[in-house]
């Protein structure tokens, strides 16, 4: 993709509107560092320094489109906690719609909290209740989605396993969307095995992409286009998904997009230093949605979600990356 292209791809972003829906979560990051060795156990003791809070799961998708310069409406449930009501205002202060964030009070908004010594991930702890909805707050997540769906040009659904995204209320939105005819796209969760169909885009990473295949995992070969195993996984779930656009993330190999008639599409990784993978995914799918809903080429909109994976590896903890960050990644890496 020359630069004029991508100029012209990313100046249609701010007119789009997105509508994500999915599990939301708190990231929260304690950071610090190690001085000593516990004498209760031989475990580090970190000494903590600061706090920080992100907006995790589909929350951090929302992010993502807003960095990128889209409007987004998130769409969702959240416990009646604290710590909900922290990722309603970061997400209010970072400009996303909140109006769709729906309370449920007998559960906690799901914490995942890490502790970062010189760089590095320590341990990481959860708080959370994987449960499916119950029936009246569903009601009011289909009600949300069709009051908003005519609104946006694009939706996203956002499995994190924990429970929003029920296959009857999966199967509900899709139809509508379907029928709206908006782009859709899913990244799937190799945990909850739920079944797409007909959409735009599906991102799996290459563990989730083999587990919905139902193929037993296998290591990455040295050429990906030659990945047999790999080839196979993509054109199975081809034929299972029925989406237009397949693009399995396949970490330091990059990403190998599939679509139906055509031969499999490799893109080399562009990222110059991996500090952190956390929220990788997110960042992909955002940019890979609003590059296909202003009518980008798949391959193009593709190796644009490499180039924003690319930035945020490279930053330390769940990150979003900027248009000026992409054209950057794009000009740092011209062949």
């Amino acid at each position: 993709m020359n630069a004029k292209r991508l100029h012209h791809i990313l100046a249609d972003f701010p007119r789009q509107r997105i509508l994500v829906v999915g599990d939301v979560m708190l990231d929260r990051f304690l950071w610090g560092k190690v001085s000593r060795i516990s004498p209760e156990a031989p475990v580090p003791v970190v000494e903590i320094n600061r706090e920080s809070l992100f907006p995790g799961g589909a929350a951090n998708v929302a992010r993502n489109l807003r960095a990128l310069g889209s409007s987004v409406f998130i769409l969702g449930v959240l416990g009646d906690d604290n710590t909900g009501e922290d990722l309603r205002e970061l997400l209010d202060q970072q400009g996303v719609n909140t109006d769709g964030l729906i309370v449920d009070p007998n559960r906690p908004t799901t914490l995942k909290t890490r502790i970062v010594a010189h760089g590095q991930q320590v341990v990481r702890f959860d708080r959370e209740k994987c449960a499916d909805l119950p029936p009246q707050i569903e009601r009011k997540v289909l009600e949300n989605f069709e009051s908003r769906l005519e609104s946006v040009s694009a939706v996203i659904f956002e499995d994190y396993a924990k429970g929003l995204l029920s296959q009857r209320l999966l199967n509900a939105m899709q139809r509508l969307a379907h029928q709206a005819r908006k782009v859709t796209a899913a990244d799937p969760n190799s945990r909850s095995r739920l079944r797409y169909s007909g959409l735009t885009a599906v991102t799996p990473n290459r563990s989730e992409a083999f587990a919905a295949a139902g193929l037993p995992h296998v290591e990455p070969a040295e050429d990906i286009l030659r990945d047999e195993a790999l080839l196979r996984v993509g054109q199975t779930l081809l034929r299972m998904w029925k989406p237009r656009n397949l693009l399995v993330t396949l970490g330091e190999d990059g990403m190998c997009l599939f679509r139906p008639d055509k031969k499999p599409h490799h893109i080399p990784t562009v990222a110059q230093e991996v500090f952190d993978v956390s929220g990788a995914g997110d960042t992909v799918i955002a940019t890979l949605v609003l590059a296909l809903a202003v009518k980008a080429d798949a391959v193009d909109a593709a190796e644009m979600s490499n180039h924003a994976a690319g930035v945020v590896v490279g930053k330390v903890g769940t990150a979003t990356c900027s248009p000026e960050e992409l054209i950057a990644s794009f000009l740092r890496n011209r062949r």
